[in-house]
């Protein structure tokens, strides 16, 4: 009983975060009106309570929501569920189809992760400090080429999987025109490495945003975007990167 109270609070508190300012939802609106138009297909994957389910949806588009967490995952369909222009699916992504365990911060459920360097990363980090995961879940796994051949190829994939970025763009081998991933000031590398399967993939320029500021910066090569992230201070916690074919 006291850990589903706790799941709820935790949801909840994602909920005020994500749902409760007006002004974000704009900024994001603004932000995604250069990524996402009308009729198109957006991956949403780690799609958490569903704000940018909600935005990609304003700005017209179809979304996929891809979540693994339980609660989570029951939020999005009481919010989402019912929309024609939204498909959930109820799965982790990575470089291969299969099963994963997940490690779940009931009170925190925005940092669950699969990734266990992330867990490793953030301990003692500072501006992780009391981060608890407490409790772990086995859940499905699939790739973005499944996804891809299950729902069409989308016009943007957003991912925020808290420190499986580089897993998740490892199982994508089709073309795509634009993504974001979440990078963090604890795991650089994570970054440089998706950088590198960004332009593998064929992707030639970047932007960042830090936090949840929802304002992008200049557009950047590869190699100048990695520069930027090396010498981004600790402070700046995390963000995302945007790559453009």
């Amino acid at each position: 009983m006291l850990a589903n109270l706790r799941t709820a609070r935790g949801v909840m508190r994602s909920l005020g975060v994500y749902y409760g300012h007006r002004a974000h939802a704009a900024a994001m609106d603004r932000l995604y009106r250069e990524f996402v138009k009308p009729g198109d297909l957006v991956f949403d994957i780690g799609a958490h309570v569903g704000d940018r389910v909600a935005a990609f949806r304003r700005l017209g588009a179809k979304v996929v929501a891809v979540e693994p967490q339980p609660a989570l995952v029951f939020t999005l369909r009481a919010l989402h569920g019912r929309r024609r222009d939204v498909a959930i699916e109820a799965k982790a992504v990575g470089r291969k189809a299969g099963t994963i365990s997940m490690m779940i911060n009931t009170d925190n459920p925005t940092i669950s992760t699969v990734s266990k360097d992330f867990v490793r990363a953030a301990d003692g980090a500072a501006g992780w400090e009391g981060q608890v995961w407490d409790r772990s879940i086995e859940v499905p796994v699939t790739t973005l080429d499944a996804l891809i051949d299950a729902h069409g190829v989308p016009s943007f994939i957003k991912i925020d999987v808290e420190g499986f970025e580089g897993e998740v763009l490892a199982g994508l081998t089709k073309p795509v025109t634009a993504l974001s991933f979440e990078f963090t000031t604890i795991q650089r590398e994570v970054a440089r490495d998706c950088i590198a399967r960004c332009v593998a993939l064929g992707f030639s320029r970047f932007n960042a945003a830090i936090g949840e500021s929802q304002e992008l910066r200049e557009w950047r090569t590869a190699t100048a975007i990695t520069r930027w992230l090396d010498e981004l201070p600790h402070a700046a916690n995390s963000g995302d990167v945007y790559a453009l074919a």
